[in-house]
Parts: structure tokens; C-alpha cells; sequence
């Protein structure tokens, strides 16, 4: 009767065996062998426990090609007799061999890489720490090694408990307001009438959205003590799968490598090279064979690409509480503000168009585009030295009118509306995130105490003080070596400025050469468009320029950024985030600025021009005004500059993708893709960025640059801004489903510096937006030739009928025998009379050459002057005004909102005290049970 215990506590199950036992209908010798098989397991299991300090167990001597080792120290891959296991979790390479422990997080290395003794270290550390490890080697590369951990349910609570992870505890309650028959009655017909309506579009269907459990409950900090709060239905499935990976990494940032205070963290072997990469997996696979809508989706990450990635579903909202629950808070926040950004954009879209169709009605009816176009006795000077003709003003009636097209009288209201709209929509942005902090419970997050940067620590090592906050001595950067640092940085920013400026300067050269290049050219067609062409030729070349120089400016900034040598990582991403926008914001406006504030302001007069050098002519507008050139400007830089972000965020990771794709075929058959596991998949994605998410706000917030800054000149813009922000949610949607590895789910308050920078844009967009209209565009000159010159002159009317004699008022007359012999054109002008010219004329304000101060300023230019002055006061104080006023009225938290905290903070104190009253008096009853009684009990 001897009885023999084998006990594996892991899995809380015990084994009789009763060897006396010799004659019985059961045949015991399968169940013998089994147990053995299972001792044997034990054992290794138990010599794993022994030797996690020893190295020698942690070397890859029994890897085979493929096969996982038997380095796991998880005793419940022992399958229990009787207990079955699903046969796709062994398959779909999401889990462990065993396919009960599921993959947390997946380490890449090579086994020709010489940081052996570090990598050991760290293993066994992770060990220690209660993670489970499987490695198995990869199919198409046997050097590549895959480190699977597994974070079981201790583990999990107790770093969840540590980095106060809220997670649901009960379920909300929404109480309904009383309201009355009468108004029940009303209810009860509108809903009635909204069932004959077509459903809403643009939002999901509910049936394919699974239920988020976490949104519909109070959360609250996990705690191990008080565990039987939450609404735990299985454990396996309590933390999400993106919490587990950020637990599991959080770990991985504090297990010590070596010896030493500083030796420690995954980002330090990432950096030195012990780990070639280190990812969470993605849920399987984006795509099935199967319709979601019958057989419902794989996983979420299948469900992503159907709901929010595909482009059949463009105009549906996006699913942000799906997104942050499989790619975590802050890129949730990114795509929630990227979609209101977009949808923001649609009144300022339709507000814009508005005012480029009110151009095209009234252009028929625009009396100073009927002037120019029938001006065929009205000659012009030439713009450019010599090989330009003279040419009539008659000539140049096409760009009036678009011109018109652009420049109306809704331009003023329409700049003022974009100041307003900036501001509405950062307010709104405000209130809006505020909304989603609450939703996804980042209202009480407090972000941890950053570790200091490795770089940091290995220069300033050998000074420390003491840390305020914790208390722990750490390095420290003296005020005299981090201001010299500085300045050093600040002067490589003023040099790289400059840089641009030698850019632009180069293109007026450019403009200044090829207008009369364009001039003598044999086509007719580009002859007779000079400056037409020599616009659109600059542009083209500005943009290649501002392509070159970003990738310059990239790396200086990294250089500068390196060498201020910020404490944390957060300092030096927001140091470099800030040298890069700056770099990128003038690389990219620098031309427009030119062209929109001194194209054409500093040339002189006929016969007294200024010059580059002392060379060069400087540039003139084109007879219609400088506004078309302007709008060419950001027309095709914008649209040039959205395609090849697109193209280079979509396009890049699609052609190396296929290009991996396209090896492993022609090496491995064209089903080797579809039977290799999840970490093979996505180990031959391409990571994340090494910025994070820089690029896409940089992309979006250069665009709202371009939407606000000069949107007098551009009332399109908007629109072609929308236009790109639905292609651009799409792309970067499916871009991180299908062709990145899957990045860390972290968490974030808010969009970071960025929202500075947005209101630093809204600012000086009030600023351009003055400019333009005073400066750029011909709206002042009209309207004080209206009020004090036209027919209408002291009558207080401003129609189109006030306008007749604008253009001959705003041209002025020139001598053609004193022009200067560099200057004197090669023809005289006698094909459009049939004798030679005596007089032309061109753009300003000036005497004629008979007055007494031949050429000199007239009493109407200095009228003009002085109203663009008032103009551009009285414009920015005014919308200032509205700006600051908006901002005080709509507050940032909505007070349903604030309401809505105050109930849930109230209700959590009562449910946490009804719960533990509950969990107490079932105690009581149960000691009554057992006949045991304490006196003086509570309650």
C-alpha cells in the first residue's frame, strides 16, 4: 500500500501511483509511461529552477533549426491528462508550444553576436523576474535566434499593481433624466420617423465592433489585495494584450546585464547591439478568407484593417477605442487628433471653396478685370533687360481674371474666418482630448520619473548630486557646461537658417537669369509666357531643394541635439522635435515669404532699376499683380510635398516589404509565407520609425502652416488639405496594420509640444494673413481708390461701379528715351503703332517724366501706404481680440464632462465600500457557519 506523491505545484495537480496494484481490468502501462514522460519533464524543469544562476544553462547548445528548447521554465506546458489544449493556438505561433502560455513579447538576436556574456546575464535575470522564455531558431536564417517571453498572472499583477494600471471594476451606471408623458410622446414619433431616414454612414456597424469592456466600467488602480473588485471573467483575457506587452517591457527596461549601477535596461542592448530587435507580436494575420460580416472577425488586428484600414470605409469614423486598445494611448491620441484636424477642416473646406466660387460668378462682373482685358492701347514696359518686349496690357487678361479668382472681395472674410477657425479648433482640440482622457482613464495619469539617458550618465558620471525626488545621487551637467552647449547648438541653428536664405537668394538669382532666358527663347509658346514658366520652373526647383536640404537638416539637428546632451529622453525629443520644425518650417516658406512680402516691392522704376551685385535686375510682378505667383507657389508645392510624404510613409515600406516577400519566394516556395509563424512575419516587417510618431505630426502640422499661414493668397488650401487628410488617415492606418512590426502600446496625456507649436502657427498666421491682404494683393489700393480717387470719391460706396479708371489710376508713365542703355529693349515698339514708342507704362505710384520731380512718389501712394498700415493694425487687433475672446469663453473641460467625474468619483468611494461591507458581512456569515464568534466584530 505503499503510496508514492508527485506533486507539480504550478499546476496544483497531484498523481497517485500504487505499484501493488497487479490485477485489474484497467491497464495501467500507458498511464505508467505517461507518468514517467512527465517526471522527466519535472526533472528538467526542477534542473532549470537549480541552475538559474548557473551560465552554463543558458546557452543555445540544444536549439535545433525551428524547434523551441527546453530553456522555458513554464511547468504549465505540462498537459495535465485530460485537459485539452486547442490545436490552432499550437499552430497560429501566437503562444507558446505548449499553446497555453501566449507570446508577451518577442527579443531578436544572432548567435554570431560576440555580446554572449551580457545576453546570459540578462536571460537569467528576466527568469528571476517569474517571465517564461522559449527560443527557437528562425526557418529562413539559422543565425537568427527568437527569444519568445511569457508573462504569467503573478507576474502581471504584481507590475500592474506597481505601475498602477487601472483596469475595470464595476460596471457604469447612466441614469435618465425624468421627463414627462408629453415629451415621451415626442420622443417616441421623432424615433419613429428616424427609422424611415437611411442610417447614418459614416458610422460602424456596432455588430462588427466587439464589446470594450473597459469603456463601459469604472476603473480603478489594480490591486492584488483587493482583487475580488474587479470583473475578472478570465484571468488569461483580463490584461489585453497590449497591457501584457507593456508590463512585460516595463520589465525588460529594469533587468540588470551586468554588474554596475548603469548596467541595465533592453534599450542599452538594442543600442550595443545584443539584441538585433524586440517587438510585441501582432494578433495574426490582417486578412481572411472569410467575410467579417458572416463569420465575424479573426482578431483585432483583422477587424483594424476591415473597420479602419481599408479604403471601403473612408468616410466612417474611425474606431480610436479599437486603435488604443491594440496600439495603446498615444498613437490613439495621434489618429484622434489627426481626425479632428480633418474634420475641422471640412467648414473651412467648404468656406474656401465659397470664396474661389464666389470669384468665378462675379468674374464677369469684375470691372478691373474687364479694364485690363480691354486695355489695347495701354502699353507696358518691359520686365526684364533688353531681350523683353514691350507688351500690352491686354496681353496679361487670362491672369487678371484668375487672379480675381483668388484675390475678391470675400478674401478679407475669409482670412479673418481661417484666424477665428484656428483657434476655435485648437479650443475645441482642448476640450475634445479632455473627453478622451476621461474615457481612457488618463485624467489622474501621472507620467514616471524618466530614466536618465544612457549618453547622459556615461559623460557626466563622475559629477552627481542628489536627486530632489528620489533622493538617489545621479550625474549631473554643470549650468556654465549646459549653457555653452547651448549657444554652440543656437549659433549651428542661426547657420543652418542662413543656409536657407542663400537658397532663396540662389533661386531669385535663378528667376532674375532665366526670365530673360524665357524671353529670347525660340518657342513662342514659352516666349510669350516668360515669366510664367520661369515661375513655375523655380518652384519645381525650390522643392527639390527643400528635399535636399531636409535630409541635411536631419542629421545636423540629431548632431545639435546630441551635443546639448539632454537629461531624459522626453528633453531631448522635444529639443529635437523643435530644431526640426524650425529647419522644416523655413526650409519650406522661406521662397513663399519672398515671394508674397518682397517679390516686386524693391525693384525701382524704369530707368532707375535696382540690381543684385550691381548686375542682375531684380524681379518685377507680372502686370496683373503678384497674387498669381503666390498661389502657383503653394499650389505645387503643396501638392508636391503631400504626394511624396505619401508616396515615401506607404510606398518605401511597400517596396521593401516586397522585396523581402520576393527573396523568401524564389528561396522557400510561394507558401513559405503562409507557414511561418506570427514573430517570423513580423520580424521581416519594417520597424516603427526611430522618432515615433515626428514624422506624422511634422507632415500634418507643416500642412496646417500652409492652411492658415497664407490662406488669403490660397483660399484652396483647406480643401486640398482635406483632401489629403482622408487619403493620409488611411495610409498611416494601414500602414501600422499591415506593414510595420507592431509598436509598443505607451501612454500619453496630450499630443505633447506640439500643441505649442500649433498655437505659435495660429499666431503668426493672424500676422501673414494681415500682410498679404495690405501688402500682397491689390484689395487696399482698390479700396482707397474707391473712397478718395474713382467716381464714387466722398459718396461712402465701394461698388464695381467706383472701380472704372482703376487700372489707368494705378499704372504710371514712362519715357522710353530714358531708359538705361543696360536696360533699352532691343525692339522700339513699332509693331503696335508703326512708329517707335515715346511712352510705356508700369506698376506704382509716380509722376510722370514732364513734373517737376520727374518720377517721383505721388500723393496716392502715400494714401495707400498709410491705409495698408492702419489696415494691418486694425486687422490683427481685431482678430486678436476675437481669438482671446473665444478662449475665454469656451472652457477647456465641458462641463457635462466635469459633472460626469464628479458623479464617478463619488460612486467609485461608495462601490469600494459596499464591496468590502459585501466581502466582510459574507466573512461573518461564514464564521456563524463553522460555529466560530468573535466579540466587538464590524460591522
Amino acid at each position: 500500500e505503499g503510496r508514492e506523491d508527485l506533486q507539480v505545484n504550478q499546476l496544483e495537480t497531484q498523481i497517485w501511483i500504487k505499484p501493488d496494484i497487479q490485477k485489474t481490468d484497467v491497464d495501467f502501462s500507458e498511464i505508467l509511461n505517461a507518468i514517467q514522460e512527465i517526471a522527466k519533464d519535472v526533472n528538467i524543469f526542477f534542473d532549470e529552477l537549480e541552475g538559474v544562476n548557473s551560465p552554463s544553462k543558458d546557452d543555445d547548445s540544444l536549439l535545433h533549426h525551428g524547434n523551441l528548447t527546453s530553456t522555458s521554465d513554464d511547468a504549465s506546458r505540462l498537459e495535465v491528462v485530460g485537459e485539452e489544449v486547442p490545436d490552432k493556438n499550437k499552430t497560429n505561433g501566437l503562444y507558446f508550444r505548449d499553446g497555453k502560455c501566449r507570446i508577451d513579447y518577442i527579443l531578436v538576436y544572432r548567435k554570431s553576436n560576440p555580446q554572449t556574456e551580457k545576453r546570459e546575464v540578462f536571460e537569467r535575470n528576466i527568469r528571476a523576474e517569474g517571465l517564461h522564455m522559449e527560443k527557437e531558431s528562425s526557418l529562413t536564417n539559422s543565425d537568427i535566434i527568437f527569444v519568445k517571453l511569457h508573462a504569467p498572472w503573478e507576474v502581471l499583477g504584481k507590475y500592474a499593481e506597481l505601475m498602477n494600471v487601472r483596469m475595470p471594476f464595476r460596471r457604469k451606471i447612466y441614469y435618465l433624466h425624468r421627463r414627462y408623458k408629453f415629451m415621451n410622446r415626442i420622443e417616441k414619433q421623432i424615433s419613429r420617423f428616424r427609422g424611415w431616414l437611411p442610417r447614418k454612414p459614416m458610422k460602424l456597424d456596432k455588430e462588427t465592433l466587439p464589446d470594450l469592456e473597459e469603456n463601459d466600467c469604472y476603473t480603478a488602480p489594480f490591486s492584488q489585495q483587493r482583487i475580488h473588485h474587479f470583473i475578472i471573467h478570465n484571468k488569461d483575457t483580463f490584461f489585453n494584450n497590449a497591457t501584457r506587452s507593456r508590463i512585460v517591457h516595463h520589465i525588460l527596461q529594469r533587468v540588470k546585464y551586468e554588474e554596475g549601477k548603469n548596467k541595465i535596461g533592453l534599450n542599452r542592448l538594442l543600442s550595443n547591439g545584443s539584441y538585433e530587435a524586440a517587438f510585441p507580436l501582432h494578433e495574426g494575420s490582417y486578412r481572411s478568407k472569410n467575410s467579417i460580416k458572416t463569420h465575424g472577425a479573426e482578431n483585432h488586428r483583422h477587424l483594424l484593417y476591415e473597420c479602419w484600414a481599408s479604403w471601403g470605409v473612408w468616410y466612417k469614423y474611425q474606431p480610436l477605442d479599437l486603435v488604443r486598445r491594440y496600439f495603446g494611448e498615444k498613437i490613439g491620441l495621434y489618429f484622434a487628433w489627426l481626425g479632428w484636424y480633418t474634420g475641422m477642416l471640412f467648414p473651412a473646406a467648404f468656406i474656401g471653396l465659397f470664396v474661389f466660387l464666389y470669384g468665378v460668378t462675379t468674374l464677369n462682373h469684375c470691372q478691373v478685370s474687364k479694364e485690363v482685358c480691354q486695355a489695347t492701347d495701354i502699353i507696358m514696359c518691359p520686365i526684364c533687360d533688353k531681350y523683353c518686349p514691350f507688351m500690352r496690357l491686354s496681353d496679361s487678361c487670362i491672369y487678371a481674371k484668375v487672379t480675381h479668382l483668388f484675390d475678391n472681395g470675400a478674401t478679407v472674410f475669409f482670412a479673418v474666418f481661417m484666424a477665428v477657425w484656428a483657434t476655435v479648433f485648437l479650443e475645441f482640440w482642448k476640450r475634445r482630448r479632455a473627453v478622451i482622457a476621461y474615457d481612457w482613464d488618463l485624467i489622474d495619469w501621472e507620467e514616471e520619473e524618466e530614466e536618465i539617458r544612457p549618453q547622459f550618465e556615461a559623460k557626466y558620471s563622475k559629477k552627481e548630486r542628489m536627486n530632489p525626488i528620489s533622493g538617489k545621487p545621479e550625474p549631473y551637467q554643470a549650468f556654465a557646461d549646459k549653457c555653452s552647449r547651448l549657444i554652440v547648438s543656437a549659433s549651428g541653428i542661426f547657420f543652418m537658417i542662413c543656409v536657407v536664405i542663400a537658397a532663396v537668394f540662389g533661386i531669385v538669382i535663378y528667376r532674375v537669369v532665366t526670365v530673360s532666358t524665357f524671353a529670347a527663347f525660340k518657342w513662342a509658346l514659352i516666349r510669350n509666357n516668360s515669366q510664367v514658366a520661369t515661375t513655375g520652373t523655380a518652384v519645381c526647383i525650390n522643392f527639390c531643394i527643400i528635399m535636399l536640404l531636409n535630409v541635411l537638416y536631419e542629421k545636423v539637428a540629431l548632431f545639435l541635439t546630441n551635443l546639448e546632451q539632454p537629461r531624459t529622453e522626453s528633453e531631448w525629443e522635444n529639443s529635437f522635435t523643435l530644431k526640426m520644425f524650425l529647419f522644416q518650417f523655413v526650409n519650406l516658406n522661406s521662397s513663399t515669404f519672398y515671394i508674397a512680402f518682397f517679390l516686386g516691392r524693391f525693384t525701382g522704376h524704369p530707368g532707375a532699376y535696382l540690381r543684385l551685385i550691381n548686375r542682375w535686375r531684380l524681379e518685377e510682378c507680372h502686370p496683373s499683380g503678384c497674387l498669381i505667383d503666390l498661389c502657383m507657389q503653394m499650389g505645387i508645392i503643396m501638392v508636391l510635398k503631400q504626394t511624396w510624404n505619401n508616396f515615401m510613409e506607404l510606398g518605401y515600406p511597400l517596396i521593401q516589404n516586397w522585396w523581402t516577400r520576393r527573396k523568401l519566394r524564389q528561396e522557400y516556395g510561394t507558401q513559405a509565407k503562409t507557414s511561418f509563424p506570427q514573430w517570423e512575419k513580423d520580424y521581416n516587417l519594417q520597424p516603427m520609425n526611430a522618432y515615433g510618431l515626428f514624422d506624422e505630426y511634422l507632415e500634418m502640422i507643416l500642412q496646417f502652416g500652409f492652411t492658415t499661414i497664407f490662406v488669403a493668397a490660397f483660399p484652396l488650401a483647406p480643401l486640398l488639405a482635406l483632401l489629403n487628410n482622408i487619403i493620409e488617415i488611411r495610409l498611416d492606418a494601414y500602414k501600422f496594420v499591415t506593414q510595420w512590426r507592431r509598436p509598443l502600446a505607451s501612454r500619453a496625456k496630450d499630443i505633447g509640444i506640439w500643441y505649442g507649436i500649433l498655437e505659435g502657427i495660429g499666431i503668426l498666421s493672424v500676422i501673414t494673413n494681415a500682410f498679404v491682404i495690405a501688402v500682397t494683393s491689390d484689395f487696399i489700393p482698390r479700396l482707397v481708390y474707391a473712397y478718395k480717387y474713382g467716381p464714387c470719391a466722398g459718396q461712402g460706396e465701394a461698388g464695381q461701379k467706383c472701380m472704372v479708371g482703376y487700372v489707368n489710376a494705378s499704372l504710371s508713365v514712362f519715357l522710353v528715351s530714358d531708359f538705361e542703355n543696360r536696360s533699352e529693349p532691343t525692339s522700339n515698339g513699332s509693331e503696335f503703332s508703326g512708329s517707335p514708342l515715346k511712352y510705356c507704362r508700369y506698376r506704382d505710384y509716380r509722376d510722370p517724366p514732364h513734373s517737376p520731380v520727374p518720377y517721383g512718389y505721388t500723393l496716392q501712394f502715400w494714401h495707400v501706404l498709410a491705409a495698408r498700415l492702419a489696415f494691418i493694425i486694425v486687422f490683427e487687433h481685431l482678430v486678436f481680440c476675437i481669438k482671446h475672446l473665444i478662449s475665454y469663453l469656451i472652457p477647456d473641460l465641458p462641463k457635462d464632462l466635469r459633472d460626469r467625474m464628479r458623479r464617478e468619483k463619488y460612486l467609485i468611494q461608495e462601490m469600494m465600500y459596499e464591496a468590502e461591507l459585501e466581502r466582510l458581512q459574507k466573512e461573518r456569515k461564514e464564521r456563524k457557519k463553522n460555529g466560530k464568534s468573535y466579540h466587538n466584530e464590524w460591522p
